[in-house]
């Protein structure tokens, strides 16, 4: 509870935030996100996931342009800003425009770009990640990776490619992984393989994975994820709404698996809430597991912050202490849902609400303050946003 004044310095000038009636918290990290398709949000619901992709996503991604991407970014940007998150992972196509956004918004990303090999864009694909990688890689705030999309869509001959070209850069990969039984199921009927075992025959869990969803994992393969240190993302809301299935977080956990939270893209969630996605990481798997001790209210925290920093390999980030990066977010604790503050932690996790941020810095630098963004016009970005989607049919 910072009651007293906080401060903090920028490049001009050293300034006092009064603190009083706020709490301190580090940003929030969204571990996993397709920020472009915000322009699709509410186009295609309620579907399972590869014919959702197939018939709804695909053909409309493929209308899409740079400055759609661009735009769709700094919208979602926006919601994450407001709701205190700092830090966002993003997988997707046209990455220039969505470099564009982070860079212009002051928010901290990880970006990729998103890599299929079943079809004759495979390689162009990779050459985009190579150009992505060398513009932004160790630009303030920005890290880049590579893409692939899951093992179903990267065969592996173009796996390898994907491999050698990380091991070339040195830089990690993100990857869907084990998301529903139909992956499973087609990987077994191929290769005679779990999505685990068979990233582990094309060397990809030997040079550094984040592994995205992993909602359907036998014991085997959570001891190979163990064994080979791979982070895990957990994406609640999007493995629901898909029909996808619930992750065995807690097994993860059990076994000392770094368990992150993503909210996944604003087309399968449908919103950029960390908040939601921390409270119903922090609900489900009591649920699942007849267990009110699972995932109790300081891990749920944590892994909306420092598990997910650590899985994106991001030093100094989604903490706060001394040497860390100072991505700072001030929470209103004047509401009603904060009475009375008997557990900090239970009333964050359990009755706190991306509304009640009031302040969110990144890097040092104030990006939102009083509940208004100050570093781009917000109303603009969604005014042109939604012209867009009209051009391109997506509004029924």
């Amino acid at each position: 509870d910072t009651s007293e004044q906080v401060s903090h310095a920028s490049s001009e000038q050293r300034g006092i935030i009064d603190g009083k009636g706020r709490m301190a918290i580090p940003g929030m990290v969204n571990a996993h996100n397709h920020l472009g398709m915000t322009i699709l949000r509410s186009y295609s619901d309620d579907l399972p996931l590869w014919q959702w992709l197939r018939d709804k996503m695909w053909p409309a991604e493929d209308k899409l342009t740079e400055e759609d991407v661009y735009l769709a970014s700094l919208v979602g940007i926006a919601e994450m800003l407001l709701g205190g998150t700092t830090t966002v992972a993003d997988i997707y196509i046209h990455m220039d425009g969505a470099a564009r956004a982070v860079r212009e918004s002051g928010i901290r990303a990880v970006l990729s770009r998103g890599l299929q090999g079943l079809s004759g864009s495979g390689d162009r694909g990779l050459r985009e990640a190579e150009a992505l990688y060398e513009r932004y890689s160790g630009q303030p705030r920005l890290q880049v990776m590579l893409g692939p999309h899951s093992p179903v869509t990267c065969p592996p001959d173009f796996m390898k490619k994907v491999v050698e070209l990380g091991q070339r850069l040195g830089t990690p990969l993100q990857i869907h992984l084990a998301e529903t039984r139909e992956e499973v199921d087609q990987l077994q009927q191929e290769y005679g393989l779990s999505p685990v075992q068979y990233l582990e025959k094309t060397g990809m869990l030997k040079c550094g994975v984040v592994a995205i969803h992993c909602v359907h994992l036998s014991q085997e393969d959570i001891s190979l994820l163990q064994q080979y240190g791979v982070p895990v993302v957990h994406c609640p809301t999007s493995n629901l709404k898909l029909g996808s299935g619930v992750a065995p977080v807690s097994q993860m956990l059990d076994a000392g698996i770094v368990v992150g939270l993503g909210t996944d893209g604003p087309a399968s969630n449908n919103d950029l809430d960390m908040w939601e996605e921390m409270r119903l990481a922090a609900l489900l798997h009591k649920g699942v597991n007849f267990a009110p001790e699972a995932v109790p209210a300081p891990t749920a925290f944590a892994m909306a912050t420092k598990a997910s920093a650590q899985a994106l390999g991001l030093d100094g980030v989604g903490e706060l202490r001394v040497g860390a990066k100072a991505d700072i977010v001030l929470v209103d604790l004047d509401q009603p849902h904060w009475r009375p503050r008997l557990d900090l932690f239970s009333n964050l996790v359990y009755s706190g609400k991306a509304a009640d941020v009031s302040l969110v810095m990144v890097d040092g630098q104030v990006l939102v303050q009083d509940g208004r963004i100050l570093t781009f016009d917000v109303e603009e970005a969604m005014q042109r946003l939604q012209s867009r989607a009209a051009e391109l049919g997506f509004v029924r």
